[in-house]
């Protein structure tokens, strides 16, 4: 179909085009949870950030905090979790490698941009077309106060 990303076959080899958009009962990644460092200091972080990036709080009990799709809309939650062992966290070891949310428009990743380089976050790669990936593909990278890496990328030419 015209616009499609093409993805990965099954054994990992070549591209194919994706299925048909998913209907109301079809399968979704349902939530990911995080363990932190600092839950009061992901909060502060990530409660206005993840607006930016379409998602809106949930309602959870004060030992977690999260997020869920905004509107209505399918996704993943997002819940942080105060850690209770002591471990330093590495992106190149084995686990979390990076959180990408996707954006509807090349302009909300710049606006993305614009608020993490406020907020002081480690950027590392501005808002960029990404030639590599099939494209579209436009995004920016970053790291959180924990060094987990965030990535919101849009697979639209619109602005």
């Amino acid at each position: 179909m015209v616009g499609e990303l093409p993805v990965p076959d099954a054994a990992g080899h070549g591209w194919r085009t994706p299925p048909p958009a998913a209907g109301e009962d079809d399968a979704v990644l349902g939530h990911i949870g995080v363990n932190v460092p600092d839950l009061g200091q992901a909060r502060s972080y990530y409660t206005p950030l993840m607006p930016l990036l379409d998602y809106e709080p949930f309602p959870t009990d004060e030992d977690a905090v999260a997020f869920m799709p905004a509107t209505g809309q399918r996704g993943a939650y997002l819940f942080f979790y105060e850690a209770t062992e002591e471990q330093a966290y590495s992106r190149e070891a084995t686990g979390l490698q990076h959180l990408a949310f996707v954006a509807p428009t090349r302009g909300a990743v710049h606006h993305v941009h614009a608020h993490v380089v406020r907020a002081g976050s480690t950027v590392l790669h501005p808002p960029q077309e990404w030639p590599q990936y099939p494209p579209p593909y436009f995004a920016t990278f970053w790291l959180d106060p924990f060094g987990i890496m965030l990535e919101a990328v849009c697979h639209h030419d619109r602005e």
